[in-house]
């Protein structure tokens, strides 16, 4: 499987779109006026102390307070009677005061209307290690599975954490580090020290509330994170972006050396795999399948929904084998759209219901399979006894619909607008009500064309009479930047 990452720089935002075998799997979005936080370190200072959510608010100079729960905070370590070292959690009023100033990092940006969620472990990222500073273990990445090969990592690091003479810290061997040899490793564990020695000095002067350390900017912090050999190129359209990108390389990600390119092409960069159109179908709610089926996602505050339909698809043999070849082609549609619509928290997917109990299992394991090149971490239930599959996908930035939409100023994001003669019946009972409340000569009513077409036409009849109810005239005026919901009755 090729894989091909673009990006798309202009003064205003950075798009980067990951492309597998000509297919859109993954789209980050960053706005020079809204960059994301996560990775960002400050100075603190805590300006609310919650006992019943064990939880604080501190103030990192934002303009909402950012949320530290209890178990973000460092935890207590005690000696034991018999020597041992023991660790336990202490509530939140234990660990921490009002007016304490304290180095905090972002782990999760401001979501919809909460504040940036907040942690005391401090971690620093390079391309083959991650610092801990208030650690003192060696962790290697669960995906590097080969026994031998996380030995000799482990090897490694541990006889470079004692050659190296600084104070005691802790590290994570991250996947990209698989194969790579001592020397690679040592590079990159003295960069990250000398950073660390970097930001702890600037801690030390800075007053609370400022920012201390800034994470890399995305086409950075992609290279950084994401990009592995599996990669064929990186294609910049940004001339000064792309040689920023050369000199990261050269230093972090020396196996990309030659796989980036600029692209000067007039034609827009992501034209070239209709990447424009891509991003607009990932903002609606139904999914097309292929056979002719179809998902329905619907994203909520506490959660997303997917349902899957058979739609046209009629199969050639029976329908259990229809509906159970629907649910395999569906889990592949939604792993994709987990990743381009960046979705996360709680998910529920109402697969269509099968009969036989191997088809069940089946498709939990398609899905578990086709989810596993997703670089964000997912836990995936088994199937509940009302055909449901609930799974969880971890959330650090916003959804894609979030960044690019807002909530409809026509139906308050409800999603569903009053039909033109509900809002006739509600018209009726404010001209009634103004009737009696005003002493007036006539009324006149401003609404929506819709509107007016219906009072008009098949409400004709029920205006008349109301108009003799009331003794009063009713004259209709259409406001042209009205919604459908929207009308005013005005006594004159």
């Amino acid at each position: 499987m090729s894989e091909e990452i673009l990006i798309n720089v202009t003064p205003q935002e950075t798009r980067i779109a990951v492309v597998e075998s000509g297919v859109l799997h993954e789209i980050w979005i960053e706005r020079s006026r809204k960059r994301g936080l996560v990775g960002n370190v400050y100075k603190g200072r805590v300006s609310r102390v919650m006992p019943g959510m064990d939880a604080a608010f501190v103030d990192i100079g934002l303009e909402k307070a950012a949320f530290l729960h209890a178990s973000d905070v460092a935890m207590v370590v005690e000696e034991t009677p018999e020597g041992a070292m023991a660790t336990h959690r202490e509530s939140i009023g234990r660990l921490l005061h009002e007016g304490q100033q304290l180095l905090v990092q972002v782990v999760k940006d401001q979501l919809g209307s909460k504040g940036a969620r907040l942690s005391t472990h401090v971690t620093i990222p390079s391309r083959y290690l991650v610092l801990l500073p208030s650690g003192a273990n060696i962790g290697i990445s669960s995906k590097i599975e080969d026994e031998t090969e996380r030995a000799r990592l482990e090897g490694i690091v541990e006889q470079l954490m004692v050659a190296s003479g600084h104070q005691p810290c802790g590290y994570i061997v991250r996947t990209a580090a698989e194969g790579a040899d001592e020397q690679v490793l040592a590079r990159d564990m003295r960069f990250l020290q000398k950073l660390w020695a970097t930001i702890s000095k600037r801690a030390e002067h800075a007053p609370a509330g400022s920012a201390i350390h800034a994470d890399l900017p995305l086409a950075l912090r992609t290279l950084r994170d994401v990009v592995g050999y599996d990669v064929d190129r990186v294609r910049i359209d940004s001339r000064d972006t792309f040689e920023k990108v050369n000199e990261f390389i050269e230093t972090l990600v020396p196996e990309m050396v030659g796989k980036v390119e600029y692209y000067a092409g007039e034609r827009p960069i992501f034209d070239l795999y209709s990447i424009e159109d891509e991003i607009q179908k990932a903002l609606q709610r139904k999914v097309q399948l292929k056979s002719g089926g179809y998902l329905i996602i619907d994203q909520t505050e506490a959660m997303t929904t997917i349902d899957v339909n058979t739609g046209g698809f009629v199969g050639h043999r029976n329908l259990e084998e229809t509906i159970f070849k629907t649910n395999l082609e569906a889990t592949q549609a939604i792993a994709r759209q987990l990743r381009l619509r960046n979705l996360g928290g709680i998910i529920i997917i109402d697969f269509i219901d099968m009969m036989q109990e191997d088809h069940r299992r089946q498709v939990l394991r398609v899905l578990e399979k086709a989810l596993e090149k997703d670089h964000a971490k997912s836990y995936v239930s088994e199937v509940s006894p009302m055909g449901l599959i609930a799974m969880t996908r971890k959330r650090t930035r916003e959804s894609l619909e979030h960044i690019l939409c807002e909530p409809c100023s026509a139906c308050g994001g409800r999603g569903r607008l009053k039909t033109a003669e509900t809002v006739c019946y509600e018209l009726f009972r404010e001209i009634l009500r103004d009737a009696r409340q005003f002493e007036a000569k006539e009324l006149v009513v401003l609404a929506a064309q819709e509107v007016v077409d219906l009072l008009l036409d098949e409400e004709s009849t029920s205006l008349a009479e109301l108009e003799e109810f009331i003794g009063k005239p009713i004259k209709l005026q259409v406001e042209q930047l009205y919604t459908q919901e929207q009308f005013d009755v005005v006594p004159r």
